[in-house]
């Protein structure tokens, strides 16, 4: 998960609660378009169920060149062989998470509305920073509003990848991407589309130009 050459990319997340037909529907959204990674979030899921859905999913991302990502537990990343973990404020450590899974994997960082959180991350080894929530968002609560701003800031004062998050959809992307975003991560916006996921993926990537 690198970012492209002024190219923001589509960042997946899952609904919090996928569903035992969540493959055939990843499957689907990521057959619409280009998609650099997708995130598997069921935090309120055991880890039997966490580690059972992913095992289904996993292959479905490698189908179609997409990073799995998964959310909050390095220790589930690495018995599972993820290609990385994003970890929230309070879910981990990024040092420990890098010597649990290796200096290939790919490990995000939440940092809100903080620069200084985000300049933390990437001392400690982050591969990005995710800034937000810039918009209201039904799939979490959330209490940082950020400026798109700051990804502005960040993305000309640093080379490391930064994603922007929270309440993102077809018609409120643009700022961001315009401010300098890397990725813009995505749940209900694709999940909850009236015409399917599949129709959310290909919708953004008209915006996105790809």
């Amino acid at each position: 998960m690198t970012a492209a050459d002024q190219l923001c990319q589509l960042y997946l997340i899952s609904p919090p609660d996928p569903g035992g037909d969540f493959p055939d529907r990843l499957a689907r959204a990521l057959g619409a378009g280009p998609v650099a990674a997708f995130q598997l979030r069921m935090k309120q899921a055991d880890d039997e169920a966490v580690l059972a859905m992913a095992e289904r999913l996993m292959p479905i991302c490698a189908d179609h060149d997409c990073a799995f990502i998964l959310n909050d537990r390095a220790d589930l990343a690495a018995r599972l062989g993820a290609d990385g973990v994003h970890l929230g404020r309070s879910d981990g450590d990024i040092g420990e998470a890098r010597a649990l899974l290796g200096r290939d994997a790919q490990i995000g960082a939440t940092c809100h509305d903080s620069r200084h959180f985000a300049m933390e991350a990437g001392e400690a080894g982050a591969d990005y920073v995710a800034f937000g929530a810039f918009y209201p968002s039904d799939t979490k609560e959330t209490t940082h509003r950020p400026d798109p701003e700051i990804l502005t800031w960040w993305s000309t004062m640093f080379v490391l990848p930064c994603v922007a998050i929270g309440g993102i959809t077809v018609e409120n992307a643009q700022p961001l991407v315009d401010a300098g975003a890397d990725f813009l991560a995505v749940s209900g916006a694709v999940w909850k589309h009236p015409d399917g996921e599949a129709a959310g993926v290909r919708a953004f990537a008209d915006v996105l130009g790809v």
